[in-house]
């Protein structure tokens, strides 16, 4: 490594660290202000605040944007080299522009890969506190208040219940269809299904079991019945986002192989945020290599339209990464691939304003 490697990386990694933190320290700031009659009315003590809330909080959003500011420090800091002549001077001694890449690779690569163990392993333990902070003092408690509730428990097993109760572990008219392919061949109801912690299992108050065996009906009734059932009155009561931002990469995988032994078609938005892990990070990759193609050469206009032409790139990728993130959730996309596409085409944009790049 040469010292005009460890001169961009020093750079690189300075004015990335330093936008961020200058950027947090104005959102937590804003992000007081806002909650700070509600902190007062719920009587949060200071460290609370600060220990359960804001040291959560930062690490969560500082990685939300790690890509974009990256890609912004790199236009700042490459815009003033190429305006003060510093990266004429680097050519003119021989070096390549693709050796000048390099100092710029490493140093995406660093927080590509701090991104990527935030995102999958410190992040969602750190969400935890602090979504649980905020049940507690912010009045976000989840409260599920969906009607005519139907659910896939396992292939072939369909449950239905019109409504729940939002106190007690406890659904209404419920029923039970299970399936051979096509066929049905039982039917459960029940006025009244109930969770029983004591004893593991759900309670069926006023049931009938209606079997089907050929051409034959058969029908069994009782007061009530113990049974269990392959899924927990906790996945009704809890928050599909705040469950999805609570999972370690490892918790993501177990449960994304739950979810596929059921059949559930929820699936497909944890295998997003699993991909997006990976995706997310290597962008940060992509965005450096866009970014210093752009700010190398030194044109009329400066670092203006610099900043304002990688900025134009950079929320087109986020536009087009919540477009494919639509079309897998809702039109049946592969889920890897509507992660993975924006990162693809961006990758062309990448090796097109390379060739473009001063030699």
């Amino acid at each position: 490594m040469k010292k005009i490697d460890l001169y961009i990386i020093r750079k690189f990694l300075g004015t990335f660290f330093f936008s961020l933190v200058l950027l947090l320290c104005i959102v937590i700031v804003f992000d007081i202000s806002e909650r700070l009659e509600k902190f007062l009315e719920s009587r949060a003590t200071v460290k609370d605040i600060i220990v359960d809330y804001y040291v959560n909080f930062v690490p969560y959003f500082a990685n939300m944007f790690s890509a974009l500011f990256a890609f912004i420090s790199v236009i700042f800091f490459t815009s003033k080299m190429a305006y003060n002549s510093e990266i004429i001077a680097i050519l003119s001694t021989g070096i390549s522009f693709r050796r000048i890449t390099r100092p710029y690779i490493i140093s995406a690569a660093i927080i590509a890969t701090l991104s990527l163990l935030l995102s999958a392993f410190i992040i969602p333990n750190a969400n935890k506190k602090r979504n649980a902070f905020a049940e507690q003092h912010l009045n976000r408690k989840y409260q599920n208040d969906e009607k005519n509730i139907h659910r896939q428990i396992a292939p072939g097993e369909y449950i239905y219940m019109s409504s729940l109760s939002p106190s007690a572990p406890i659904g209404f008219h419920f029923a039970l269809d299970k399936f051979n392919g096509d066929t049905l061949v039982s039917k459960w109801t029940s006025d009244r299904v109930e969770w029983r912690e004591d004893i593991k299992k759900w309670r069926l108050h006023k049931w009938k079991i209606r079997e089907f065996v050929g051409t034959r009906q058969y029908y069994t009734t009782g007061d009530q019945l113990d049974t269990a059932l392959n899924f927990s009155f906790k996945e009704f009561t809890e928050d599909p986002k705040r469950v999805k931002e609570n999972l370690t990469l490892p918790q993501l995988n177990e449960y994304i192989n739950r979810q596929k032994l059921r059949g559930s078609a929820s699936v497909v938005e944890f295998q997003l945020e699993k991909y997006k892990m990976f995706a997310n990070a290597f962008s940060t990759i992509i965005l450096t290599l866009i970014g210093v193609c752009i700010a190398s050469k030194k044109i009329r206009g400066g670092m203006g339209f610099h900043l304002g032409l990688g900025l134009m790139i950079s929320f087109s990728y986020i536009l087009f990464m919540q477009f494919s993130t639509v079309f897998a959730t809702n039109g049946g996309m592969n889920p890897m691939l509507a992660v993975w596409l924006p990162d693809i085409l961006f990758t062309v944009v990448t090796l097109f304003v390379y060739r473009l790049a001063p030699k």
